[in-house]
């Protein structure tokens, strides 16, 4: 089947969305066919010039799609389109997926005012979404940077949020003010294909963050940001990381868990088959002092290159902590670091450095080789507070176990 497209002609009749139908063969019913109407924000008014705002001619767009009785598409076409903050909220009428199709670039304004959710783009309370098009979301981060203090977050360029059985693919985000892309009370999600970069002095630029999420899926990215390229927060349920190569960035993180007092537990994480270059660190695990009585567990890091990392393996579990803060109540348990290789720049390369008030349980390093990149070696191995075991390969210099 064709689609249709909304025309300037249409839009100025009222006409804002086809259904197709044809007669059943039995009993003279009518059944719906499988066209797509096409809602081009420029038949809503939208101006590629770069310059002018189009926030509300995007959410008259996405509106009438919202509810169009018949499948339906979104598109930004071809063109550098401008806009502050937009709200794409459902939940939508319309037959499963809305397709939502980026194939110009996005420019977000720079007047951080504009911004009173901390976000650019946010997609909330919408099931059965595709967002796709191959073109470029630019977060214009170089001209707000300067105003992060690390206290009040800069908006993020793209959240979802409250969403289900929904797709992120085949798009490219540069130069984020905050966080690239947030994702929260989701569940069934798949992120892959996208590329992120960001420069590697820019505060806060996280590449993908997801919290109190269910069965999220990040594969086949590239990303290069100034914070972490993955990060896993707390209240999460299987989420899986793979192919995705990081670089530069701070790596692809657990945490920071414990930060706040209503966090809650994170259970299922597997991240496979990635490379890191020249991050600071690896794979990682943060959590704070002063923290709630969370439990983090079921956690693998396997089939990982290390290219001149910094901290390739690490647990870090007094995070930003201060002199009279309390250690950190997270329980790590059932946590597996596997079949990680390449060079590090550090002369500790593996560094479990866990809670006196609840040590780690059940840390397994099996068939680590990790060799000295600048400096002359050997890689050592430190561990505190631990109940670790190693297996096959162990190529730090330091003992086969660790015992808290």
């Amino acid at each position: 089947m064709g689609s249709h497209v909304i025309s300037q002609a249409w839009f100025a009749l009222g006409i804002t969305c086809l259904l197709a139908v044809s007669p059943a063969a039995a009993g003279g019913r009518r059944q719906i066919l499988t066209e797509e109407t096409v809602f081009d924000v420029a038949a809503f008014g939208a101006k590629p010039d770069g310059v002018t705002d189009n926030s509300m001619e995007f959410i008259r767009a996405w509106k009438a799609a919202c509810t169009c009785p018949g499948k339906a598409k979104v598109l930004i076409p071809a063109g550098n389109f401008a806009s502050g903050e937009v709200v794409f909220a459902g939940p939508c009428t319309s037959p499963a997926p809305i397709i939502f199709e980026i194939k110009g670039n996005l420019t977000a304004a720079p007047d951080l005012s504009m911004y009173s959710n901390f976000a650019w783009i946010m997609f909330q309370h919408v099931d059965n979404l595709v967002i796709t098009g191959g073109g470029t979301l630019d977060g214009n981060g170089k001209k707000v940077w300067q105003f992060a203090d690390g206290t009040t977050p800069l908006p993020a360029s793209l959240i979802l949020e409250t969403m289900g059985n929904s797709k992120l693919e085949n798009l490219k985000f540069v130069d984020s003010m905050g966080f690239h892309i947030k994702t929260t009370s989701c569940h069934d999600i798949v992120i892959t294909n996208l590329t992120i970069t960001a420069p590697d002095d820019s505060p806060n630029t996280d590449g993908f963050h997801v919290s109190r999420s269910t069965n999220v899926k990040v594969t086949d990215c590239l990303i290069g940001t100034g914070d972490d390229c993955v990060s896993i927060g707390e209240g999460n349920t299987n989420v899986t990381v793979a192919r995705v190569a990081c670089g530069p960035g701070h790596g692809i993180s657990i945490g920071s868990l414990g930060k706040r007092p209503d966090e809650k537990n994170l259970r299922g994480v597997t991240i496979s088959n990635c490379s890191l270059t020249g991050t600071t660190n690896g794979a990682r695990i943060k959590t704070c002092h002063d923290s709630p009585n969370l439990i983090a567990s079921a956690i693998v890091f396997e089939d990982i290159v290390m290219t001149d990392v910094k901290n390739p393996i690490i647990i870090d579990q007094n995070y930003h902590s201060t002199p009279n803060s309390k250690e950190s109540t997270v329980k790590l348990v059932d946590v597996h670091f596997r079949k990680i290789r390449g060079s590090t720049i550090s002369e500790v390369g593996v560094w479990l450095n866990c809670s006196m008030a609840n040590p780690c349980e059940g840390v397994e390093l099996a068939d680590i080789d990790l060799v000295p990149s600048g400096f002359l070696g050997p890689v050592g191995f430190a561990c505190t507070n631990a109940m670790a075991t190693m297996a096959g390969i162990f190529n730090p210099l330091g003992p086969r176990q660790c015992i808290a």
